[in-house]
């Protein structure tokens, strides 16, 4: 057997279209565009990156763009007033917080501080709490990624066995209670896992694994289910190749469909924040 792949940017073209289609079709009715600001604190290459991609995003779906930059000594006080201005700000639809953040501010305490109805990444303790009871608007990013792609597959998640490698709050937690409103029977391992020595077990189980851990190599590829749907989260840096976190030539030999790395979950991220604003925006909006 030999894994179909499973390409974000497939995906995201196609959530895009409709994301495109819904703001133009709001725009004809005489509705001002959706408008999304991000706040950045200092400098980094790698939330620049990500921001390049936002504004690219958003200006070919016809939404607005305001990236607001502070200062990288910027006070913990500071932060929250310019994340206070942008609640208050009445022609802003979505607020996200570009991470990292430098050490003197705190960067959980900020995402807390945006209002639930505006928050584009779906991080706010509200929304989650709606990820929990399966009635979600927005939700963490990346995890929605990872379960459109699953969906994508189009193979029904009733009662399948779905593990998911890796307990974060931004992707592990909030994607294993998606697929339990899914009705599948969700694991969820992580380091405790590891150290027990079990992860192998609970991986040659998985109908449907995900994984996000961030170490090259963790998943061996002997370890998968034939038939399984392979998500691949890990972004990991091995020499002048980027890798993630499953043996890719092993594990495809035994899945029916794998995401490649990079190439998978990565394109249809910033995708996914913008259908999240979307969301919020006609929710605000009727």
């Amino acid at each position: 057997m030999s894994a179909q792949l499973l390409e974000g940017k497939v995906i995201a073209e196609k959530i895009k279209a409709q994301l495109k289609e819904e703001i133009a079709s709001a725009k004809a009715k005489g509705s001002r565009p959706p408008k999304l600001a991000a706040l950045q604190i200092g400098e980094n290459q790698a939330s620049a990156v990500y921001v390049k991609s936002q504004m690219k995003t958003a200006d070919a779906l016809g939404i607005a763009y305001e990236l607001k930059v502070m200062p990288g000594n910027l006070s913990q006080a500071d932060a929250e007033a310019a994340i206070g201005a942008l609640n208050a700000d009445r022609s802003v639809d979505g607020v996200i917080l570009q991470l990292p953040v430098p050490p003197q501010v705190d960067a959980k305490r900020l995402v807390d501080l945006i209002a639930p109805e505006r928050d584009a990444e779906g991080m706010h303790p509200s929304n989650l709490g709606k990820v929990l009871l399966g009635k979600w608007t927005v939700a963490p990013c990346t995890a929605s990624a990872a379960l459109a792609l699953i969906e994508s597959t189009g193979v029904k998640l009733y009662g399948k066995e779905a593990v998911v490698v890796g307990h974060s709050e931004i992707v592990g937690k909030p994607l294993a209670l998606m697929l339990l409103s899914k009705f599948a029977t969700t694991s969820v391992c992580h380091i405790g896992t590891g150290e027990r020595g079990a992860l192998p077990e609970h991986v040659q189980r998985a109908e449907v694994l995900v994984v996000a851990v961030g170490k090259a190599g963790l998943i061996k590829g002997e370890w998968i289910r034939e038939g399984a749907i392979v998500i691949d989260i890990g972004i990991n840096r091995v020499g002048d190749t980027i890798v993630g976190d499953i043996e890719f030539e092993g594990a495809s030999q035994r899945a029916s469909y794998i995401t490649p790395v990079p190439g998978g979950v990565g394109p249809l991220t910033v995708t996914m924040l913008m259908k999240n604003m979307v969301e919020l925006f006609k929710k605000r909006h009727g």
